[in-house]
């Protein structure tokens, strides 16, 4: 047993912490990215755009992230990609956001009365115009607090990398506890980390949600 004082714990949960707050970063910005093109393909109605994104997020709604994260780390080693753990984490998360994140903005714009389509249409703006000008800006308003609310689901998903050995914030606590012996003092402070990554987005998302409701 190695002798760790609660200073040292932390200091070590917080290095982990760094990781953490990386792959979400890095999983929101590319899945949000990808979520947009995924959006922009389904509402141009392109021939098999629509049925191909939708069985692209059925599939990744429908199935655990734990197990996206054993496909993408073990998966494509069958295939000759030799991937690490953080690349690997990397994919899966980001995949995994975008499915979430194109169908929440499918919704953000489907609220959109079709009135202000068929508006901007006989304006003789072309499918793009209509998204940048008129639809794009409103469905905005609705899509903050949703969007914002699930960075948190993406940051709680990181904890699930630890599987495939990824270090993280989870992990790091694993490892400090088979070092230290000391369970609940490790995980409290995980927790408590985990809270005080989680707590001010979620905060901020509620009080995004009450200012579109005084909106309305």
């Amino acid at each position: 047993m190695v002798d760790f004082s609660l200073w040292d714990i932390l200091r070590n949960l917080l290095l982990a912490a760094r990781w953490t707050v990386a792959l979400s970063l890095i999983a929101f910005v590319g899945g949000g990215l990808a979520g947009l093109a995924l959006l922009v393909a389904r509402t141009a109605r392109l021939p098999g755009a629509q049925r191909g994104v939708a069985w692209y997020v059925e599939l990744f709604q429908g199935t655990p992230l734990l197990l996206q994260l054993f496909l993408a780390y073990f998966g494509l080693a069958l295939f000759g990609f030799n991937v690490s753990a953080w690349t690997a984490a990397a994919l899966a998360l980001t995949l995994y956001t975008s499915a979430f994140l194109a169908e929440i903005w499918r919704g953000c714009v489907n609220a959109i009365p079709r009135g202000q389509w068929e508006s901007s249409a006989s304006l003789a703006l072309s499918l793009g115009e209509q998204l940048r000008y008129v639809i794009g800006p409103q469905a905005l308003k609705i899509a903050i607090a949703p969007t914002v609310g699930f960075l948190v689901q993406v940051i709680k998903g990181t904890a699930l990398a630890s599987v495939i050995g990824f270090i993280e914030l989870t992990k790091a606590g694993t490892m400090i506890t088979n070092a230290t012996f000391r369970p609940f003092t490790v995980y409290a402070c995980v927790a408590l980390l985990y809270f005080a990554l989680c707590y001010p987005i979620s905060a901020w998302s509620r009080r995004l949600e009450r200012k579109l409701d005084r909106g309305r």
